[in-house]
């Protein structure tokens, strides 16, 4: 059955290994829904947060063949991890002076900030769950969405989660 699926792939931190993930994916016909990379509290090293779909086994050898690649150090599927998962959201929506409030009371229990006033217009930043982001989008749509931007999800384990402790292959080798 095939589900969406989170994996947390370190790599090194060089030019060009983005591309080269991103090329193990479109070669074996998977898409990838969400891509986030960052550089992690070591320079030398990124993490990318992929969101895919598939079924187990196609997802245990995409795994498989991530973890053959030379600039990836470490791959793990958080899909039955406990992790903290967020995603940022910048909206323009449509806003005259008149419904400022209005806006402004509805984006409140999102916790969402507005970050840019224009003369007709207003520009909302939200941060949380897909399924957050997604709830505000579609409440803000009556209002005529002008554009809108969302980062692919961030994710890690939570603390202290008892879950499978992946081999560090540079580590490993020596």
């Amino acid at each position: 059955m095939n589900r969406r699926h989170t994996l947390s792939v370190i790599v090194v931190n060089e030019p060009g290994v983005l591309g080269r993930v991103a090329g193990l994916f479109s070669r074996r016909g998977f898409n990838i829904e969400s891509i986030s990379v960052g550089e992690t509290d070591n320079p030398q090293r990124s993490c990318m947060t992929i969101v895919t779909t598939g079924d187990a086994p196609t997802i245990e050898q995409l795994t498989k063949q991530l973890n053959k690649m030379v600039d990836v150090i470490k791959v793990v599927d958080l899909t039955e991890e406990p992790i903290v998962a967020r995603e940022l959201a910048l909206i323009k929506v449509n806003c005259s002076p008149a419904h400022r409030a209005e806006i402004e009371a509805l984006i409140a229990p999102f916790r969402a900030d507005v970050v840019d006033v224009g003369r007709n217009a207003l520009i909302i930043q939200t941060v949380g769950r897909e399924e957050k982001v997604a709830a505000l989008v579609e409440l803000l749509r009556p209002y005529g969405i002008r554009e809108l931007l969302q980062t692919g999800v961030a994710a890690m384990q939570r603390s202290g989660a008892a879950g499978p402790v992946p081999v560090d292959k540079k580590e490993a080798h020596g």
